[in-house]
């Protein structure tokens, strides 16, 4: 558990991607009006704009598009964190998120990599999805 990290602000928008991730499971929207998978949570299909949507669980697979290393805390709160992994990952389902690789051998991090979901915990009860590199 990471107490001192910042909690996730959720709007109405998000609930169900935050409550999935309470769950350790990792929601994402499907349009289906055209059948489109997206990330980020919003109220509308980001590709034909209908309002017809649905929560669908995703596999928690992917492939790391592009990743940075952080090596400077952009706030007190990451300063134990550095350097840490951010990568935008790839979902079977088909939408690219943006997330954390964690692990012991995340600073190995690279384009390609395959990845499996992973929760991180902070505080009041709040979990974040995170990414491990996957050994499969």
């Amino acid at each position: 558990m990471n107490p001192e990290l910042p909690v996730p602000i959720v709007n109405a928008d998000s609930l169900p991607y935050w409550e999935g991730a309470k769950e350790k499971r990792l929601m994402i929207r499907r349009c289906r009006a055209c059948s489109v998978t997206h990330f980020l949570p919003r109220h509308l299909c980001p590709a034909c704009w209908s309002e017809d949507l649905e929560w669908i669980q995703s596999s928690g697979r992917g492939i790391v598009h592009s990743f940075t290393v952080i090596r400077r805390a952009p706030m007190e709160a990451y300063r134990k964190q550095v350097p840490y992994v951010v990568a935008l990952v790839d979902l079977e389902e088909g939408p690219r998120m943006m997330a954390n690789i964690l692990g012991a051998d995340a600073l190995e991090t690279r384009i390609g990599d395959a990845v499996t979901v992973c929760y991180e915990e902070r505080a009041e009860g709040s979990v974040v999805v995170q990414f491990q590199r996957s050994t499969a």
